[in-house]
């Protein structure tokens, strides 16, 4: 079964999608209207910005401290449970944001725990993170 234009960019995390530019990290840990809520182990950092000509309604950036975990592989698994979590779940934003087309929302998802959690976890977590935020806006 082939999926439409529309529905294969919802299940994708395309590159545009995520936050690269120093400019806007700056931005949005720079303290001018950002927001943050947390659901353990993660923190989430939300601020919405005018939206440039290619941009999408939702662009995201994923940390996990050293601090937090010493070993990379670890790391590296927390971040791949975090971007398909988001990726599985973004339509809650993306329904929201979609109608507003001139403003789009910047999201940074930080680790806070010392520990690993399991995928189906950290699903729950950024589902409830993402209902309260689309709730917000």
């Amino acid at each position: 079964m082939m999926k439409e234009a529309g529905e294969q960019a919802v299940c994708r995390l395309a590159k545009n999608e995520r936050i690269s530019s120093k400019l806007l990290i700056d931005q949005l840990f720079g303290g001018g209207g950002s927001r943050s809520m947390a659901a353990f182990p993660i923190r989430m950092v939300y601020l919405t910005v005018s939206r440039a000509a290619d941009w999408p309604p939702v662009k995201i950036m994923v940390s996990v401290p050293k601090r937090c975990l010493k070993h990379a592989v670890e790391r590296n698994r927390v971040k791949r449970q975090l971007r398909e979590a988001y990726r599985q779940n973004k339509q809650l934003l993306w329904q929201r944001m979609g109608d507003n087309s001139e403003r789009t929302l910047l999201l940074a998802f930080i680790w806070t725990d010392s520990s690993l959690h399991e995928t189906a976890q950290v699903n729950r977590k950024m589902r409830n993170l993402l209902t309260r935020v689309s709730e917000k806006l």
